[in-house]
């Protein structure tokens, strides 16, 4: 089993980037995904999940209205495009899959700074 997180980076305030997290080694469709962030000194934090089918999504109340999450099944990745990003984003950002996050990426690090 293996998630690859991709396109982090440094991005200014207001910004915007797009997380990929490429799985291999399970049945992608058959997993629910989810993003997660650490920031230092701080818990991981649940920042957003997609069911299987891609039909239903849901968000942290800080992200809500900013960041989109969705998954291309035939490409077996998730994706999470950030939008109008604050320095309080800053965090090193996780993909997991499974109801209960039964695997997870080595994280993609994302640092919001002008």
């Amino acid at each position: 089993v293996q998630l690859v997180e991709s396109g982090g980076g440094l991005v200014q305030p207001g910004g915007s980037l797009r997380l990929s997290c490429a799985a291999s080694g399970f049945t992608f469709s058959s997993y629910h995904m989810s993003w997660h962030r650490q920031a230092p000194g701080k818990e991981r934090e649940l920042v957003a999940g997609i069911i299987r089918t891609g039909g239903r999504t849901m968000y942290a109340d800080s992200v809500k209205g900013r960041f989109t999450i969705s998954r291309d099944n035939a490409k077996n990745t998730v994706y999470l495009q950030m939008n109008s990003l604050k320095p309080e984003d800053t965090a090193v950002y996780y993909c997991s899959a499974g109801a209960r996050y039964d695997y997870w990426g080595q994280g993609t690090q994302v640092t919001v700074s002008s």
